[in-house]
């Protein structure tokens, strides 16, 4: 008896060994060069992996030590200890490895004409800079980082470098993630996503920093912070103490702010921290002092991925018809438009006010109840229209010198017969190219924009600015995301989802949704035939027509629905 007792003890000593060298394995990074071995961390993310490389090794050459150096910046533990071993002393105290982190696809050493100077020649697939804004670059896209070596007690050491961080594409997926900061519309009514890439294990410190440095270029002057100009992180820590996240400002900044605005910072925060598993609550502090935050109605909470009504817009016998439920229904109070020709409707998502083209798209027309359609537009091709929160429906074509343009018009409560308000908007950045499709985000702080020149198609995220009675402006520089087709329309699936495809009457079409949290696109399952999309709330609304009828996104295929009515739309 005491013998199998021993021998079970035994056995599960074993298996508990097998499953610690199992685990192990699990975490660890796989990368050539030098490398350590890898544990588990646990600030801010505690399935993170952390990766723990090797240093110099004795009478390495000049090349390796460039090499083994930058994988050792994969290794941000203890401020890059490791990597801190390549330099030279003077080089190690000056280098900031958080000031970005350059992402590529394939790295080599170079020598110069110059003694003892390198360079390190990189195939760039990203570029991360110190708040977390991530630029994507196409395939090909090469930059030198310059690096000169001294020899120190006979061991070469890298005595200039710049300041960052280079590390393989394949590491950067494991050891960063893409989180969203959150900052507000103009209104303060709902909360705007801006996607920013921080290591896993570091996040909550680099999200306060990144919010209080502001939005991202494309979203500035689009959306607004709570946070005032100058205020700025009083130490360089941003603890969590039993569950609250204690954010320690300026006290002057922090102090003068109004009751409301605190209260909108808090909650600007906590939107932010959702993302991290160990934050319950967060703490403004002052020079450490805890800052009372009231909440006494005043201020509602924001908006987070505004939903859109179940309805659906379409065109069924030459009218336009609700859609919903998969039943067809007339429109409310509108009158027949059946000698236009409707085609491609819109709808708003705060009015009845309506939006189509006429079947060539050269037209664009509104409606509102009780009054007849009347023609905004005509040029030789339109996109399909968007409305706005604000009630502006937006479209796109050639103006009359041929270059593009944007235009937004806000019919509703405008009389018969009187003038109706629009904008006109020249984007540089879409200057030479022609946009195929414009739809504005649910909060109506974004416009996707695809765009296409010489058969290259780009699917863009760009910011809108407003006057302050909500008129727009100007459209900022944009953001790209990465696709792998060459769509033609793309519509709103959340905050920060987008589904685009290519439509093709007579072929297989695989529609892909495209993330702000990932630079890879996922790919739906095909469906013949596909010539239009729209999308509810989320990837399971997600809808597609073909000739055959309308199909909506069921698991990894699709599910049939009414035959019969045509372009169905989403309220937005």
């Amino acid at each position: 008896m005491t013998e199998m007792k021993v021998s079970m003890r035994h056995s599960k000593l074993v298996l508990m060994v097998i499953l610690v060298v199992l685990l192990a394995s699990c975490a660890r990074i796989p990368t050539s060069g030098p490398v350590g071995k890898s544990s588990e961390g646990s600030a801010g993310n505690v399935s993170a992996p952390v990766f723990l490389p090797a240093g110099p090794q004795p009478g390495a050459a000049p090349e390796n030590i460039i090499e083994d150096f930058y994988r050792a910046g994969s290794g941000y533990e203890d401020d890059y200890a490791v990597a801190r071993e390549y330099l030279t002393q003077a080089s190690s105290v000056a280098w900031k490895p958080d000031q970005r982190a350059l992402v590529y696809r394939a790295a080599r050493v170079v020598p110069t004409s110059v003694a003892n100077v390198y360079n390190y020649e990189l195939d760039v697939a990203y570029t991360v800079d110190a708040d977390g804004i991530a630029t994507q670059s196409p395939p090909g896209t090469m930059e030198n980082i310059p690096a000169t070596l001294t020899q120190v007690d006979g061991q070469w050491r890298i005595s200039a470098i710049p300041d960052g961080t280079a590390i393989p594409e394949e590491t950067f997926k494991v050891i960063y993630g893409a989180f969203p900061i959150y900052f507000y519309d103009p209104s303060f009514t709902y909360a705007v996503p801006d996607v920013r890439w921080f290591i896993k294990n570091k996040t909550v410190k680099a999200m306060t920093s990144a919010l209080l440095a502001g939005p991202a270029p494309y979203l500035r002057g689009a959306v607004v912070s709570a946070f005032p100009s100058g205020i700025k992180l009083a130490r360089e820590s941003v603890p969590v103490v039993s569950g609250a996240a204690q954010v320690d400002l300026s006290a002057k900044e922090l102090t003068e702010a109004s009751a409301e605005d605190r209260l909108r910072m808090q909650t600007q925060l906590a939107l932010t921290f959702r993302s991290q598993p160990d934050v319950v609550n967060v703490e403004l502090r002052a020079n450490q002092d805890l800052v009372r935050v009231d909440d006494n109605g005043s201020v509602l909470p924001p908006v987070q991925n505004k939903n859109v009504p179940a309805r659906q817009i379409a065109v069924s016998g030459k009218e336009l018809v609700r859609y919903e439920n998969n039943r067809i229904s007339p429109l409310p109070d509108m009158q027949t438009v059946s000698a236009l020709g409707p085609r491609f409707p819109a709808e708003s998502p705060v009015s009845q006010t309506v939006a189509f083209l006429n079947e060539s798209r050269t037209t664009l027309y509104s409606m509102v109840p009780g009054q007849p359609a009347r023609a905004l537009t005509t040029r030789s091709i339109l996109t399909h229209p968007s409305f706005s929160l604000h009630d502006w429906v937006w479209a796109a074509g050639p103006g009359a010198s041929g270059g593009t343009e944007i235009v937004a018009y806000h019919p509703a409560g405008i009389a018969e017969g009187a003038a109706v308000p629009t904008v006109t908007l020249a984007p540089s950045w879409l200057a030479g190219w022609t946009i195929k499709d414009l739809r504005v985000s649910r909060e109506g702080v974004r416009a996707l924009v695809i765009s296409e020149q010489n058969g290259k198609t780009r699917v863009q995220v760009a910011g809108i600015i407003r006057n302050a009675d909500g008129t727009p402006r100007e459209l900022t520089s944009p953001i790209t995301l990465v696709t792998d087709s060459e769509p033609d329309q793309g519509v709103w699936v959340s905050d920060t989802t987008i589904a685009v495809m290519k439509g093709a009457p007579a072929a297989n079409v695989t529609p892909e949704l495209l993330s702000l949290t990932s630079g890879q696109p996922q790919q739906l399952a095909p469906w013949p035939g596909l010539v239009a999309l729209s999308a509810g709330n989320g990837q399971e609304e997600i809808y597609g027509q073909s000739a055959e009828g309308i199909f909506q996104r069921l698991g990894n295929g699709w599910s049939p629905q009414l035959k019969g009515p045509m372009d169905p739309s989403f309220p937005g």
